[in-house]
């Protein structure tokens, strides 16, 4: 697997809680790595293995540690790129959700080799969506969860979020189900076209 998504696991521990334990949870794990590189390759089992120490670390399910990944990736700083990645999928909450369909193939053009997931969404009414997670790991669906949550927080939209498994032909995928209550809930964070230039 793409040493992107173990790095995001390691900036996401690091950031969150430390090097310390950072260390501790590579070691619990078993692994040689201490530090991913982005564009190189690593078993996938490490991902599972760092994953599986970090949650019994912080004493939470693989799912819940999952889950606060995923909002990591659009509300860190460090991860801002992200956050414009999927900012640029439409000027509201509803916009974007219908813009997850897009988002494998926009991801595809700039790492082609990365194999994140495809998004399927089915509008069923103006404010309730389901999403469809298909990939042959089960973990992916916790992940966008976090990642609806806090992009929500983002455009100031109330929503409520549940994760669950549908059938897909012949295969069980987990399915993101989106309810939209209010869509002025709250401010929402700012966004421009051009990044904000940061002080020097």
């Amino acid at each position: 697997m793409y040493g992107l998504v173990h790095r995001a696991l390691q900036c996401f521990s690091q950031d969150t809680y430390g090097d310390v334990v950072w260390n501790k949870v590579v070691a619990e794990a078993g692994v040689q790595v201490h530090e991913y590189e982005a564009m190189l390759f690593y078993p996938d089992h490490h991902l599972d293995d760092v994953l599986l120490a970090l949650s019994n670390h912080l004493d939470k399910t693989p799912a819940q540690v999952s889950e606060d990944v995923g909002a990591y990736l659009v509300t860190h700083q460090r991860m801002e790129a992200v956050r414009r990645l999927l900012r640029f999928g439409g000027t509201t909450f509803e916009e974007f959700v219908l813009s997850l369909d897009e988002l494998h193939d926009r991801v595809k053009l700039a790492l082609p080799e990365l194999d994140l997931p495809e998004l399927e969404v089915e509008a069923h009414s103006g404010s309730s969506f389901s999403v469809l997670v298909k990939s042959e790991r089960h973990r992916f669906g916790a992940v966008l969860l976090g990642m609806l949550r806090a992009m929500a927080d983002d455009f100031g939209t109330l929503v409520m979020l549940d994760l669950g498994m549908s059938t897909l032909g012949s295969d069980d995928v987990e399915r993101a189900t989106i309810e939209l209550f209010e869509t002025d809930f709250a401010t929402g964070r700012g966004f421009g076209l051009v990044a904000e230039e940061r002080s020097r």
